[in-house]
């Protein structure tokens, strides 16, 4: 039995399956997204979502949704699903549907009276294409497919309304048409595996909403154009593909394309397989390097997540090539920056003040997998530059200060990863100063830079500067954030330290250089159990704090003012998983091993196999925001990774 298959009962139910959704990406920013009926509910949903970097630095919704009509004895049978203005859900095709299996590709099989019609879809690594295969298992009589394209050509993010400026030119090709609908955009190739009949019959469907925009009080209708349909005979026992892709392909080879493509696919047959599967979905690669995607579908390549989401996401896979070529990427344009403050194209937000600071923590993970000399010999000069880059006062908004903690100024923007703004750009929570986890990664950077050239004797004197100063650091972080109550102030700024119960100290007390003693570290163990640990993760905020929102819901400003006031954040179970083991031993290790129940049960909610960018602080914890979100994944991979580590599992 498959891991995630879902049966006709659960298909047919809208209420159920509308709120399941599925992601394919081609590692090179392209995406396939919908829900797992096929009905699609937020703009960003598509069939085949490229970047255009001619364009700019969005992704674009090509082909919307293929709609396919089986025709037996002259009459169709539509197996598409759109809901209409005022809520009218249109052809029902969803109740055909007698399986969905998502094990290694996503696959529907229809039924329709006499015909069993299996659909599988795939996408081209690296490559702008998506292929559909049909398969008619069953038939008993001549049995034709119909293929009708709903054409968007139109951002990710906005709307399309029906126009006259859309070409309706198109040319055939090679078992297919080839289509632009606007100047600029790229050319969609249409073709099919056997030889088709197409119809030219242009025609607008209007007024088609989508139920995730509208529930977040944005505007969520549009209009979509179809040309007309494919028409191709299929016989019992056939495969016909469908290739959707920005060039030309040759039919002839369509079929091992597909099979080519398939073959090294992991099967997500357990929890870490849908993680492992997961994560090689945020890889980007172009022309100018390697990345790790901050999250589908409306992330784009994030500095900090980047570093966050790296070791979990690929050392967690024992994929440490991956690993070394996305860090040889941000290496290079991490010294860009510190050389002449050049921002890099890509890797957004490079200038925040952590970003060095959690690049540092990506390649201690990555030493601790590879060995020091190994990490020392690619990753130690990076290490050494950015330490002293700090040290010496040259970066524009993170300040050593004379009592060895580093402050930044986050009055006017968010400096930290808890980033929500006001309308006018203001940051909600103005963490500003003396921030905890900054400063638990500052102690944690000096700690390991000494321990990677400890060995080294040209180093010495860098390495007792480092000492020297991480001993200065570490009476001053306990004395500056830890309080009479036992846990960490979030930040503190003068004579002013921030009371609210959050989750940036389990950093400090998770991560492998803590400046706090086991005995402190428990304390702060415990206050973030009692109050932010939760089945998906911790809160962002106790309930106990003022100002506690649980619920991301509404328009987007309350949905801004909700974004860290309570929701939960799997990726933080990283840190409190490694806080734990490390106060508790192997004692711990069932505790933390049943708090993983909630996110196994996750990967058959939400984005099937993945985990949403954040949760809501209140039962029944329903995902929200992003479908999928690399510090998630990778966060829960590192916890599974320590499991492997103390074998409690095999991976």
């Amino acid at each position: 039995m498959s891991y995630l298959k879902f049966d006709k009962n659960l298909m047919i139910n809208l209420e159920q399956s509308l709120t399941k959704e599925m992601l394919r990406t081609n590692q090179s920013g392209a995406y396939h997204c919908t829900t797992i009926v096929g009905c699609n509910t937020r703009k960003q949903h598509g069939l085949l979502v490229i970047p255009i970097p001619e364009m700019d630095d969005n992704s674009h919704v090509l082909l919307s949704s293929l709609d396919e009509t089986v025709i037996q004895h002259g009459a169709p049978f539509n197996l598409g699903l759109h809901r209409y203005k005022g809520g009218v859900y249109y052809p029902n095709g969803h109740k055909y549907i007698r399986e969905y299996d998502c094990e290694r590709v996503p696959t529907h099989t229809f039924r329709v009276g006499g015909v069993i019609l299996k659909r599988e879809k795939i996408f081209i690594t690296n490559e702008n294409r998506i292929l559909i295969r049909y398969t008619l298992v069953d038939a008993h009589s001549k049995t034709t497919l119909q293929f009708r394209p709903f054409l968007a050509f139109r951002g990710a993010n906005e709307l399309c309304m029906e126009n006259s400026v859309a070409s309706r030119d198109y040319h055939e090709v090679q078992n297919g048409i080839a289509t632009c609908m606007y100047e600029g955009y790229p050319t969609l190739y249409m073709q099919v595996s056997h030889k088709p009949r197409f119809v030219f019959d242009p025609h607008w469907y209007k007024d088609i909403e989508y139920i995730k925009d509208q529930e977040r009080g944005i505007p969520y209708t549009e209009d979509l154009y179809v040309p007309g349909y494919f028409e191709v005979d299929i016989k019992k026992g056939e495969s016909i593909i469908f290739s959707a892709g920005t060039s030309e392909v040759k039919t002839r080879n369509l079929s091992k394309m597909y099979e080519d493509e398939i073959a090294p696919r992991t099967p997500r047959t357990s929890f870490y397989n849908c993680l492992k599967n997961s994560a090689k979905q945020f890889y980007l690669s172009n022309a100018d390097g390697h990345y790790l995607l901050a999250g589908y579908p409306w992330f784009k390549i994030r500095a900090r997540d980047e570093f966050m989401a790296l070791p979990g996401c690929t050392i967690s896979n024992h994929h440490r090539p991956d690993f070394e070529r996305i860090m040889d990427t941000a290496q290079e344009a991490l010294r860009r920056y510190m050389a002449d403050g050049s921002h890099d194209k890509h890797l957004k937000g490079i200038d925040l003040p952590d970003v060095p600071l959690w690049a540092i923590w990506s390649i201690q993970q990555y030493a601790k997998d590879a060995g020091n000399a190994v990490a020392r010999e690619r990753y130690g000069a990076l290490v050494k530059e950015m330490l002293q880059y700090i040290i010496a006062g040259k970066h524009e908004n993170l300040q050593l200060q004379d009592n060895g903690l580093v402050s930044t100024d986050g009055t006017q923007k968010p400096m930290s990863w808890m980033n929500s703004t006001h309308a006018d750009g203001k940051p909600m929570i103005p963490r500003t100063g003396y921030l905890v986890e900054f400063n638990a990664l500052w102690y944690n950077a000096l700690k390991f830079a000494a321990e990677l050239y400890e060995e080294v004797e040209s180093e010495q004197d860098s390495v007792a500067e480092w000492n020297a100063l991480s001993d200065k650091v570490k009476p001053s972080f306990v004395e500056t954030f830890l309080n009479e109550s036992g846990y960490l102030y979030d930040y503190v700024n003068g004579a002013y330290a921030d009371p609210s119960v959050r989750p940036n100290m389990i950093i400090a007390a998770g991560i492998d250089y803590s400046p706090l003693e086991r005995r402190q570290r428990k304390s702060v163990l415990d206050i973030v159990t009692r109050e932010l640990l939760t089945p998906k993760g911790l809160r962002t905020l106790s309930p106990k704090s003022w100002g506690y929102r649980p619920y991301y819901l509404g328009n987007p400003e309350e949905r801004e003012m909700a974004y860290y006031a309570g929701s939960c954040r799997p990726w933080l179970m990283g840190f409190y998983c490694d806080a734990y083991i490390k106060v508790f031993g192997m004692g711990g290790v069932n505790f933390i091993s049943r708090m993983m129940i909630g996110f196994e049960d996750e990967m058959s909610q939400g984005c099937i196999g993945s985990l949403s960018e954040l949760y809501d602080g209140n039962p029944p914890f329903i995902g929200r925001g992003a479908v999928s979100f690399a510090t998630n994944v990778g966060g829960i991979l590192r916890v599974l990774r320590l499991f492997k580590n103390i074998g409690l599992i095999k991976m």
